[in-house]
């Protein structure tokens, strides 16, 4: 079985997008979501710099936009026996499986991003990766600090947040065992209770939405679990930016369903990478450019029966 995923906030680079608009009606793709959610996502995906493309309210409807135009571009058919999204990546697999449409994951992501990045404004907030060391005893030592153990990711990687005074404690006392604390790319403590009141906002938005059962496999960041109704991954949806991300529960599953190859659509890098640590020998594609489709379609041909 192969499995798509789609990336979090952070994986965006200034100009990512540039070589995909280049494809096929890509461009005019682009243009339609950018008029429905009021957002020039040609501009940010390939003039904006850094700073600009790391605001939420930016960086999430970009990041759905990229997967989804990527996906377009594989054409895989139904080579595809599951889906998963890391954080605001669930939104772009719940439009790849059918749940949402493209326009309204884009609608949906445009509302999520707005909310998350008022939230963040209430309180100076941030993120770190702590690489290495025993999975409880960083969890423990986070808490110690008044953090929340935001991302657990497995293969040894676990995802502090919190204000930026506890993020500055953690760097100068690293947990037992851990080699190094990384500063991520992110404006706010996303997945804890600082993110309360973006979830108030997105309840209201889903109510709008009428949702479709997903069509292959969606495996959610909540617990790892398969969920088969269309309702419950937009429930899902909406608790998730105030709760963990437990991508290492994603990944076992991803073994339990003997899944044979991973595909990680636009910008890929980041889940690829934590499935060469975790998912050893199961061999994965990021699709970073249009250069990498050829790859994808090599690997889609040898395992999708």
């Amino acid at each position: 079985m192969l499995v798509l995923v789609a990336p979090g906030q952070g994986a965006q680079t200034p100009g990512f997008l540039t070589p995909w608009l280049d494809l096929p009606g890509a461009a005019d793709k682009l243009a339609a979501w950018s008029d429905a959610i009021g957002l020039d996502l040609a501009h940010y995906g390939t003039q904006a710099d850094a700073d600009a493309i790391r605001d939420t309210a930016v960086a999430q409807p970009l990041l759905v936009a990229a997967g989804l135009l990527s996906a377009a571009a594989l054409d895989a058919g139904s080579a595809f026996g599951a889906v998963a999204g890391h954080s605001v990546g669930e939104i772009t697999a719940a439009g790849y499986a059918g749940v949402l449409s493209e326009t309204d994951a884009l609608k949906l992501v445009r509302t999520r991003g707005l909310a998350m990045a008022e939230a963040a404004a209430v309180t100076p907030t941030g993120m770190s990766a702590v690489l290495g060391g025993d999975r409880d005893t960083v969890v423990a030592h986070l808490e110690k600090l008044g953090l929340t153990p935001a991302n657990i990711n497995g293969a040894g990687q676990i995802v502090a947040a919190g204000t930026m005074e506890q993020l500055a404690a953690l760097g100068e006392d690293k947990p037992e065992g851990a080699m190094k604390v990384v500063t991520l790319k992110v404006a706010g403590a996303f997945h804890t209770h600082h993110m309360a009141p973006a979830v108030a906002t997105l309840e209201v938005a889903a109510k709008a939405l009428s949702p479709a059962d997903p069509s292959l496999s969606y495996v959610s960041n909540k617990d790892g679990q398969v969920v088969a109704s269309g309702a419950e991954v937009v429930a899902r949806l909406v608790g998730q930016v105030a709760n963990p991300v437990r991508w290492d529960l994603c990944m076992e599953t991803f073994a339990e369903l003997k899944v044979t190859g991973i595909v990680e659509l636009c910008p890929g890098g980041t889940l690829t990478g934590l499935a060469k640590r975790a998912l050893k020998g199961v061999p994965s594609v990021a699709l970073k450019t249009p250069d990498d489709l050829e790859k994808a379609a090599a690997l889609i041909a040898e395992h999708a029966a």
